[in-house]
């Protein structure tokens, strides 16, 4: 299960999507700082499948945790090199650009 925010920014389906466990943790390492607020990332709770549905569809992707994290480079959206880890945690951005 995860915490997920959806919006839009500029016309494109933004996610924001975290390992359900990590909600209210605060993840810190050097200058980087990430809170895991509920307020923020817990707009629904959501399925693997769910996530991997929003993964195919949106533009823009804040991912963080080892599931979440896992289940987008197993659906080749990105690479390991490209994960950044925060206090051990994963942490992974992904921009899709489309050609209109």
């Amino acid at each position: 299960m995860y915490a997920a925010r959806t919006t839009q920014y500029q016309g494109s389906l933004m996610i924001d999507i975290c390992d359900l466990e990590l909600i209210g943790s605060k993840l810190e390492q050097d200058s980087l700082a990430i809170d895991l607020t509920e307020a923020y990332f817990k707009q629904e709770v959501i399925t693997q499948e769910q996530a991997g549905e929003l993964l195919k569809k949106c533009a823009i992707a804040n991912l963080v945790g080892d599931k979440i994290v896992g289940q987008a480079l197993s659906m080749k959206m990105a690479k390991e090199v490209s994960v950044k880890r925060i206090s051990g945690v994963p942490f992974l951005m992904i921009f899709k650009f489309q050609q209109k």
